[in-house]
């Protein structure tokens, strides 16, 4: 490969991290869409594999300089940064932050290379810490990728309230999913008995699936706490037996109070046959095997602008149930038609029961699924999308000139 690489700055497995996730799959469709020139990683120093260079070091204030002197020797085509606010903020002895002062001097220092931004968090209504995000990197940077409309056209008024002037180099480019992970329901069986689901005695042929990080804003318990009621009037009405699998990991040591709660509250289920806790680490093929076993997913999270894990359960046309009114996940579940919502205990239980009892609707949801990974979110398409984003950034550089992208309404 002689062409100049494209170079990803991020957070990268094995570190245990969203992001890092996210980062591995972007890479490979990215590269798969570019033979012609590798693609690399400079990620924090945890990170690893071919191409990778664990360069980020957060324990030092100055950690970017490392980071834009590897820029400079690679001569990059393009650099293409994930953002999360945690991976990029330095604290000091005492446990002070620096409210990621670090990364604005990171992209002025890398003002001479074109530059994609992509952020994972951006909320519909900024608090000002975001509003001062916003502004300097799209300032900075020559395109700023959000992952939702919503965003973008929430930007006018949360920054025109404060006098500001909304940018013009802001692109809309969904979170990926995977288009190739996608069994058909009679390999199912197969996968539940690779897993050793099929060998348990009292899980059914049913399985309503609650998968991902274990983590006090996933809120499990809303579910299980309910679970026994749900499942007994699911039985009353279809004559059918349906079981909660709920398979995850704890992934911040902060979480263990909520992950030892919410694991035992399936295992109180479990004892009932009701339930089963399968635990293993939500990333790789394992992640999409897990979730494929289940009829539906419930994700009944209380804090997401996008989610990773819904990213999964469109990759494999799961339907799924979650939580509204929630920033990313109500707007990818009305514009996917593949998702219920619910704001109420009530609207869950009515939900998880509804979608159980009639197979035709998860059919028309699973179809709907199909559709909007096929056409909206598939890494093929986001990968051509991340395409435009590097040559808009490019002509910029050579030109000086801004990126001027037009507003959504």
């Amino acid at each position: 490969m002689s062409e100049a690489p494209i170079v990803i700055i991020s957070s990268y497995p094995p570190r245990l991290c969203g992001i890092a996730t996210f980062a591995e799959e972007a890479r490979e469709f990215i590269q798969k869409r570019h033979p012609e020139r590798e693609v690399l990683v400079i990620s924090h120093t945890d990170g690893a594999g071919d191409g990778v260079v664990p360069l980020t070091d957060m324990s030092r204030p100055d950690w970017w300089k490392p980071v834009v002197e590897k820029v400079a020797e690679l001569k990059p085509y393009a650099v293409h940064i994930e953002h999360e606010y945690g991976l990029y903020e330095y604290r000091d002895a005492e446990g002070n932050g620096d409210n990621n002062r670090g990364f604005r001097e990171l992209l002025t220092a890398l003002k001479p290379y074109p530059v994609v931004v992509e952020p994972h968090t951006i909320h519909g209504r900024l608090c000002e810490h975001e509003v001062d995000f916003v502004r300097y990197t799209t300032e900075l940077a020559d395109v700023v990728l959000f992952k939702c409309h919503y965003q973008k056209w929430r930007l006018e008024w949360n920054l025109g309230a404060r006098g500001l002037v909304t940018p013009t180099n802001v692109m809309v480019v969904p979170h990926g999913a995977r288009p190739d992970r996608r069994w058909p329901p009679d390999e199912v069986f197969e996968l539940k008995k690779d897993l050793g689901l099929a060998d348990l005695p009292y899980l059914g042929e049913h399985l309503v699936g609650l998968v991902g990080w274990i983590q006090r804003n996933k809120r499990w318990d809303i579910l299980t706490s309910m679970w026994e009621e749900i499942a007994n009037e699911i039985r009353r009405r279809s004559g059918l037996s349906w079981d909660l699998l709920a398979a995850g990991e704890m992934r911040d040591p902060a979480d263990r109070d909520a992950f030892l709660k919410y694991r035992g509250d399936v295992e109180l289920l479990e004892r009932r046959g009701l339930a089963h806790f399968y635990e293993f680490v939500p990333r790789g093929d394992l992640y999409y095997k897990v979730m494929a076993c289940c009829d539906f997913v419930v994700l009944p999270t209380i804090d997401e602008t996008q989610s990773g894990t819904l990213a999964r359960i469109i990759a494999l046309n799961k339907p799924f149930v979650t939580t509204a009114p929630m920033e990313g996940l109500t707007a990818q579940a009305l514009e996917s038609k593949g998702g219920l919502l619910f704001s109420n205990r009530q609207m869950l239980r009515d939900n998880v029961i509804r979608l159980a009892c009639d197979e035709d609707l998860r059919m028309e949801l699973g179809n709907n699924l199909e559709k909007y990974l096929d056409t909206v979110v598939s890494w093929g398409v986001v990968a051509a999308q991340y395409d435009e984003a590097y040559e808009l950034a490019r002509h910029a550089t050579r030109t000086g000139k801004k990126v001027v992208l037009p507003p959504e309404f």
